[in-house]
């Protein structure tokens, strides 16, 4: 499938080639499982091949759709996304005690927070939307989502250009990078279970 995917690509011009790109890594934000890195690694992949297509132009179709969907999900979160978690079945969701305990740990670490977890898969769709169900607004949230897509589809975007010379060679690179994202999302999981476990369990103590 990736290599009638991309032989059709390399059939097209370049500007359709970058709105190609455009929508699958804008599509990551709405729909999780289509993963812009793969979308950028197959522009960049095609980069080195003699194309018409650049790197860079790659890069910013990538990074460009990558940050303005997420603005979007964003925006309509802080509608829409508001409403949901004030009714019956989003507060069963997430209680109104733990949406200001999110909201405040937003407050206090959501440059950081939101930066790593744009990294991470399984949180990279899920910021956007609670940044903005928070409360956090858009001039903290975007800076950190902007920056974090940058840095990392541009050292994603050079290390498939680079070891572009078979698409064999930059699945490896892209599935080596996927497995260690995977594994820190896991260990990430891991550690706020914990700390919501022992927050949960003091709590208990001190109303015992």
């Amino acid at each position: 499938m990736i290599d009638r995917l991309i032989s059709w690509l390399a059939g097209l011009p370049a500007a359709e080639v970058y709105g190609v790109i455009a929508v699958l890594a804008g599509l990551e934000n709405v729909a999780p499982p289509v993963p812009a890195d793969t979308a950028m690694a197959l522009g960049a992949f095609l980069s080195s091949q003699g194309t018409a297509v650049t790197w860079w132009g790659v890069y910013v179709a990538t990074v460009g759709a990558n940050v303005a969907t997420a603005i979007g999900v964003y925006r309509l979160a802080a509608t829409a996304g508001r409403d949901f978690f004030a009714s019956r079945l989003g507060r069963k969701l997430v209680s109104e005690r733990g949406m200001r305990r999110i909201g405040r740990l937003y407050e206090r670490h959501h440059f950081w927070g939101i930066f790593v977890s744009r990294f991470l898969p399984g949180y990279r769709a899920l910021v956007p939307p609670f940044a903005a169900v928070t409360g956090l607004p858009l001039w903290k949230a975007a800076p950190p989502m902007v920056l974090a897509s940058g840095l990392y589809y541009g050292i994603l975007a050079l290390a498939a250009y680079h070891v572009g010379r078979n698409w064999e060679d930059v699945k490896h690179l892209l599935g080596g990078v996927s497995l260690a994202l995977a594994l820190a999302a896991v260990v990430a999981t891991a550690v706020i279970v914990a700390l919501v476990w022992r927050h949960r369990h003091r709590l208990r103590g001190d109303d015992g």
